[in-house]
C-alpha cells in the first residue's frame, strides 16, 4: 500500500513527465489509424482452380483410362511448376503490354492435388488483381504449348474449376495493434521520465524525503491550516 502511495505522490509531483510522451503516443497512434482507414493495408487475393489435360497425341484407350488420369496429373503438375516460373510472369506482361498492366507487384503462387492446380494471386490494387487473373487464365489456356515440347505443339486443354473470386485479406497483426503499442510505449516512456527525474532531483518534497536520508523529522507543519470555529 505504501508503494501505491509513492507512486501516486510522484504521478501527481511530476504528472505532465508522463503526459508528454502519452499524448505524443496517442496522437501519432490516431495519425496512423486516419491513413490507413481508407486504404486496405493487407491488399487482395483471388484463386484459380483449374483442371488440365492433354488432348492430343493420346494413345487409343479400351475401357481402361488410368494412364489417361495420370497423363493428367501430371501435366497439373508441370503447369505449377511453370506457374511459379519467371517465363509465366513474362507471358502476363506480353499480353498485358499495352494495357500499360505491370505485374511486377503481382504476388503469384501455385500448388496442385493430383489433377486439380490451384493459383493464387495477390495484389494491392483489387480492380487491377481481376485484371491480371484474367491473363493468367488467358495465358495458362492458351500459352503453355510453348514450354512442354511433349505437348507436340498443341495446348493443354485447360478447364476452370472456378471463377476467380477476388477479395480483401485482412491487415496483418502486426499493423492492428501497433496503436495500441504506440500508447504502451508512450507509457512506459512516460513512467521512465519520472523514475529519472526523482532519481536525479535532490530538492526536498515531503518529510518523507527527509526519512529516506536518515534525518529524524520532530514535527511538521500543515500546508493548509486548520481554523476553530469560534
Amino acid at each position: 500500500m505504501m508503494e501505491i502511495t509513492l507512486i501516486g505522490r510522484l504521478i501527481m509531483r511530476r504528472w505532465w513527465l508522463l503526459a508528454i510522451p502519452l499524448v505524443v503516443s496517442v496522437i501519432a497512434a490516431i495519425a496512423a489509424f486516419l491513413d490507413d482507414s481508407g486504404n486496405n493495408m493487407g491488399g487482395f487475393q483471388a484463386q484459380i482452380r483449374y483442371s488440365a489435360a492433354q488432348e492430343f497425341n493420346l494413345p487409343q484407350r479400351d475401357g481402361d483410362y488410368q494412364d489417361v488420369w495420370l497423363a493428367s496429373e501430371l501435366t497439373v503438375n508441370a503447369f505449377t511448376d511453370w506457374i511459379r516460373s519467371s517465363s509465366f510472369r513474362d507471358e502476363m506482361r506480353a499480353l498485358l503490354g499495352e494495357s500499360g498492366l505491370n505485374p511486377g507487384a503481382l504476388g503469384i503462387a501455385a500448388d496442385n492435388a493430383r489433377s486439380i492446380g490451384v493459383i493464387y494471386l495477390s495484389h494491392p490494387d483489387g480492380a487491377m488483381l481481376q485484371e491480371f487473373a484474367a491473363a493468367a487464365i488467358v495465358v495458362l489456356s492458351q500459352r503453355n504449348q510453348g514450354y512442354f515440347p511433349q505437348l507436340g505443339g498443341e495446348a493443354a486443354q485447360v478447364t476452370i474449376l472456378e471463377a476467380p473470386t477476388v477479395a480483401a485479406v485482412p491487415p496483418p497483426i502486426a499493423d492492428r495493434v501497433a496503436p495500441v503499442l504506440r500508447i504502451a510505449v508512450g507509457v512506459v516512456l512516460g513512467f521512465a521520465l519520472l523514475i529519472l527525474a526523482e532519481f536525479f532531483d535532490r530538492s526536498i518534497h515531503d518529510r518523507d524525503d527527509l526519512s529516506r536520508l536518515g534525518i529524524p523529522v520532530i514535527g511538521s507543519i500543515p500546508r493548509y491550516s486548520t481554523r476553530r470555529s469560534s
